[in-house]
This record gives structure tokens, sequence and C-alpha cells, in this order.
């Protein structure tokens, strides 16, 4: 067995600073109502930050609220309850969501033309990276032309085009068969050492999480709650059959099943509450 220091991170508080690029959520909450009536409560008193250039990774079950704490930072929907800090935030999310009219250099550039660059000088700046990028000779290929992990690199660097210090990544290799996405890891990787920014990136792999993040957030079964957050202070590149690597995978896995283990608990006093008449809330 190979032994890891595993470094906890304690919840941050209103009163830390917060750089330009930075984010900051401090007890952060969202309820959905039901068009049948109820309510779906998603998160509730997340907080956490990240600070300019940082990679946060937030891990955690299906239906725990991830995708809406991405909205929440782009500013796409307001928090019920709680402060969000940020810089303007682009979001790449889980599919593509390339045009298929347009070709691969156009749907990269897109971000620049709702900017008001024109179409010309929008293209040349996209199609200058594609080299960067892996994507050389593939300009003029419409998205039906590409391969899964090439359209995904399109769309990441259409993200990244928006000119936004803050990214937000919502699954960005869930859909990619298991080659490609360790391929995609890597990109990624080496894309943001050469543009740095500051990442929030949802994944349900929690070893996509130890081989990317700086840190790694993990949230609880809905409401979705910051289980505990865990630095990862291992060098780059990372190689995932590494000793300390797997062992940090293991960790992190073995918290994500003890807080949705916990939150069942609640879950389920908190129902059998309700059917006595009481406040499950309580």
């Amino acid at each position: 067995m190979v032994a890891t220091e595993v470094k906890a991170r304690p919840q941050p508080s209103g009163a830390e600073r917060l750089d330009g690029d930075g984010l900051m959520l401090s007890g952060v909450s969202r309820t959905y109502s039901m068009r049948e009536g109820g309510a779906v409560r998603a998160l509730a008193g997340v907080s956490l930050d990240a600070a300019h250039g940082e990679l946060l990774a937030v891990v955690g079950p299906s239906g725990c609220g991830k995708t809406t704490l991405l909205e929440l930072i782009c500013g796409l929907q307001a928090p019920d309850g709680g402060e969000i800090s940020c810089a303007p935030a682009a979001l790449m999310p889980q599919r593509d969501l390339l045009l298929p009219w347009l070709d691969a250099a156009d749907n990269a550039a897109l971000a620049l033309r709702i900017a008001g660059l024109s179409r010309v000088r929008a293209r040349s700046r996209a199609s200058s990276l594609f080299a960067e990028l892996g994507l050389e000779g593939f300009q003029n290929a419409r998205p039906a032309q590409l391969s899964g992990g090439m359209r995904q690199r399109v769309a990441f660097l259409r993200t990244l085009l928006s000119g936004k210090t803050l990214l937000c990544l919502d699954e960005p290799f869930g859909a990619l068969d298991a080659i490609t996405r360790a391929e995609m890891q890597g990109w990624l990787a080496d894309a943001l050492r050469r543009e740095p920014r500051t990442v929030v990136l949802v994944t349900h792999d929690v070893e996509e999480a130890v081989m990317l993040a700086d840190r790694i957030a993990v949230l609880s079964t809905r409401p979705g709650r910051v289980i505990e957050q865990l630095e990862v202070s291992l060098a780059r590149p990372r190689v995932r059959t590494d000793g300390a690597v797997v062992a940090l995978r293991e960790h992190a896995l073995g918290i994500l099943s003890l807080g949705t283990a916990a939150t069942g608990d609640v879950e389920r006093a908190g129902g059998e509450r309700a059917a006595r008449g009481e406040d499950p809330r309580a």
C-alpha cells in the first residue's frame, strides 16, 4: 500500500479576500419549484472558492446539483440564498453544441463574432490556434466530419476565445471513450498550462479530478452540500497508475461513498418525520 499525504481544506469564510479573476461562493442555495407543486432543493449552503489560475474539480453523484452550480456561477440562474463573487465566466456544457452548418473555424470563432469582430478577423484568430490544439488542417471541416475528441477541442477553443478568465467546464469529456478521454485530459492540462485560466471542472470521474485538479470539492447527494475539499499537491504531469494518484483517488471515493450514505440517512429520517406529520427539516 502506498502512503500519501491528503490535506483537507477548511471551508472558506466570507471574509477571505478574492482577487479579480477568482471565485467565491458563500452559503449558496438553490431550490426549484415543480409544475405539479412542491419543490426540489438542488443545492444547500455551498461555500467554495478558487484563486486565479486554479483548477477546482467538483465531484458528486448524479443529480446533486453540479450543473446548477456552474449555471449559478455563469449567471444563467440566480441563487435563492447566499452570495457569489466572481469574474465573468464562460460555460462549456456537456455536449459540444457545435452548429452543424458552420465549419470548425467558424464554430470556434463564434464568441468573437458575438463580441463584434468581423467574420474574417474572428476566423483568422481562431484558425491561428488550431495547430496548438491538434486541429491543424481541419479549419474547413464541418462538425459531422470531426471525431468526438476533435469536436470537444473546437468547443473548448470557442470557450477559450470568449476572453473570460473564469471557465466552467461541465463534464467536457463524459461522452468520449476511455482512450480518447485520457488523451483529452492530457490535452486540456497542456492547454491550460499555455493559457492559464481559473477553471471549475464538474466531473463524475474521480480519477479525472485527481489527474487535472489543484483541489477537489466533494458534494453530497441532493441537495448538494460540500462534504470535504481536498488539496491535490501532486507534481505535473501526473500518471494515473502512480501510487499517490491511486491513493488520492481511493481516498476521494471513500469520502464520496460515506457522504452519500450519510445524506441518505438524513433524507430517510426526514421522510419518517414527514410521515408522522412532523417538520422534515427538524
